[in-house]
């Protein structure tokens, strides 16, 4: 019998699981500045009910920062719980030395979260190429998939071209988070990479140009606007799915009304802190002392986010 030769066929490339809206929440604190950690489990459990996409602990929202390490691993260890695995978990790892990234990614595997966020080295100022090596030593050390996390406000730049080269090179970085607030930048991130890694997840870090990164082929955000009205924020996702672009940008614009009060209420995260309270959380005080200035502009910003929250029937 003649064999019948039958046509090559490649499999698909998988596409990025890393995708829709991560919400990098706050964290609320008790009248004597620990972690409130049942208002925590209340503001997990919210957030799992509004629909986003994935939880982020410990991002730039989470105010990282102003807590100690074992505060930071045990704010995913609660939030980990209250998830009960629904929703995978984008846990921050940005520590101050490898040691310590590594420590809490391990920690964060072991409570089964989908990957980590990892800062470039801060404080210090970083050569680039030294940046690239550091995560390059991450990945070849980390048990848990890595997400780069492009900050340049407050840590060294990943540069693109690093992020290219690192995203060829190491399976386990599997995404980028981008809060340069640089659009071309994004664009030319997902035009380089994503025909050669469509795995690769390309998310931005600002609300103001979500919808703009989602029309560019971004798989998704993590935005703290989402820890407020992820109603809003989830219609404008589902939206865009359902390819409904007129209301995707009215949605875009509308959010202008409370992205811009809270970003500049207080210092950052205050406003989303004020925000978060007029939904009804018990935030407490921040970490960060406020002056008397800070504490006028809050007042101001607090006004505008109840108002808009009002006009929506969100309060």
């Amino acid at each position: 019998m003649r064999s019948i030769a039958l046509p090559f066929v490649t499999a698909p490339k998988p596409v990025s699981d890393i995708k829709g809206i991560y919400c990098p929440n706050l964290v609320p604190f008790s009248s004597d500045g620990s972690i409130n950690e049942p208002e925590l489990e209340r503001i997990t459990q919210w957030l799992i009910e509004k629909g986003v996409s994935g939880l982020y602990p410990n991002g730039s929202t989470g105010e990282f920062i102003r807590l100690s390490f074992e505060e930071r691993l045990r704010v995913v260890e609660i939030m980990a719980k209250a998830n009960r695995g629904r929703l995978p978990i984008l846990a921050g790892a940005a520590e101050g030395n490898i040691d310590c990234v590594l420590k809490a990614a391990q920690h964060y595997a072991d409570l089964g979260c989908r990957a980590i966020s990892v800062t470039g080295p801060y404080y210090f100022n970083v050569k680039p190429e030294s940046v690239e090596f550091y995560f390059r030593e991450i990945s070849r050390q980390s048990p848990i998939d890595i997400v780069l996390y492009n900050i340049p406000q407050f840590s060294n730049e990943i540069q693109a071209e690093s992020i290219y080269r690192l995203a060829m090179d190491c399976e386990n970085i599997v995404g980028i988070k981008d809060s340069s607030r640089d659009m071309p930048r994004f664009a030319n991130l997902i035009h380089k990479i994503k025909p050669q890694r469509p795995d690769f997840s390309i998310l931005v870090g600002c609300e103001e140009i979500l919808f703009p990164a989602l029309l560019m082929g971004g798989d998704g955000a993590t935005v703290a606007t989402a820890g407020v009205v992820p109603e809003l924020v989830m219609d404008m996702y589902q939206k865009f799915k359902d390819l409904d672009i007129d209301s995707c940008r009215k949605i875009q614009l509308d959010l202008l009304d409370i992205i811009n009060p809270m970003l500049l209420g207080g210092n950052f995260p205050d406003g989303f802190r004020a925000g978060a309270a007029l939904r009804g959380f018990a935030c407490g005080s921040p970490r960060q002392p406020l002056s008397p200035s800070d504490q006028r502009s809050l007042s101001e910003s607090e006004e505008a986010i109840a108002q808009f929250l009002k006009d929506r029937e969100l309060i």
